[in-house]
């Protein structure tokens, strides 16, 4: 049975300030727990005896076997899946990085949990290794972005800094696209494999510091310009579309 001090630590995770005090961020369900134990150092377990356990887990993890109900005093989810657990958070930073040859996504003041935890799952799909947030954008930590990666939170580094001074500083050889609604049409546009693109803020879009040390700027273009369609695209749909047409003219090219 676990303590009502540890279900308390557990809950209390929930909390920014109380994860970056400890150190550690929650996980739930099978196949995010499964992904995030190849490459996250695992600091507790509490998992039903439906959890199929992986081969590869650390014999030395805490595992604790609990009952559907003792799962859902500590589980943030409405329908607790098996298992929870406890993950030490990875120490990285741009200066980690080597962005040349390689695709990168930047965020600036993504706000929402949800959106940056599915660009996190897009960026994995697309080979994209590293994505750079601003100091404005949603923790990545957050339980609810580490849910909607479903595990790509293992395949990909993401950082955060001061993202004008980042894109200013990054070599010259590296292309920085930024995505606004006045930009050149992307499917008519020659795209650069030894690249950025900056994805904006759910209501505001790109920040004009941002904008002004990009070297170009992609429009993903309507069918039909009528007053009657939206006005603008989810930032997560935005980046799924870009990071398509990115990878397709580099591989077919």
């Amino acid at each position: 049975m676990i303590s009502k001090n540890k279900i308390k630590a557990i809950r209390m995770l929930s909390l920014k300030k109380h994860r970056y005090e400890s150190s550690l961020f929650i996980a739930e369900g099978h196949k995010t727990v499964n992904e995030l134990l190849r490459c996250f150092e695992c600091d507790f377990i509490a998992a039903t005896e439906k959890w199929d356990r992986p081969d590869y887990i650390s014999e030395n993890t805490d595992i604790q076997c609990v009952t559907e109900n003792e799962l859902k005093q500590i589980s943030l989810l409405e329908s607790p899946q098996d298992v929870l657990a406890v993950f030490k958070m990875k120490k990285l930073s741009v200066s980690d990085i080597d962005f040349r040859g390689k695709l990168t996504i930047a965020l600036d003041g993504v706000q929402d949990a949800g959106n940056l935890g599915t660009i996190i799952r897009i960026a994995d799909w697309f080979a994209v290794e590293n994505v750079v947030c601003s100091q404005g954008t949603v923790d990545v930590y957050n339980p609810k972005t580490v849910q909607a990666s479903m595990g790509s939170l293992a395949h990909v580094n993401v950082v955060y800094t001061d993202l004008p001074v980042f894109l200013k500083g990054i070599d010259s050889t590296i292309h920085k696209y930024a995505t606004t609604l006045d930009g050149e049409n992307i499917y008519t546009t020659k795209l650069n494999e030894n690249a950025i693109i900056v994805m904006g803020n759910e209501g505001n879009g790109i920040s004009p510091e941002v904008k002004a040390v990009c070297d170009k700027s992609l429009l993903i273009p309507k069918i039909l310009n009528d007053r009657f369609s939206a006005e603008s695209l989810n930032v997560g749909v935005a980046t799924a579309l870009i990071s398509a047409e990115f990878r397709r003219q580099l591989n077919f090219r």
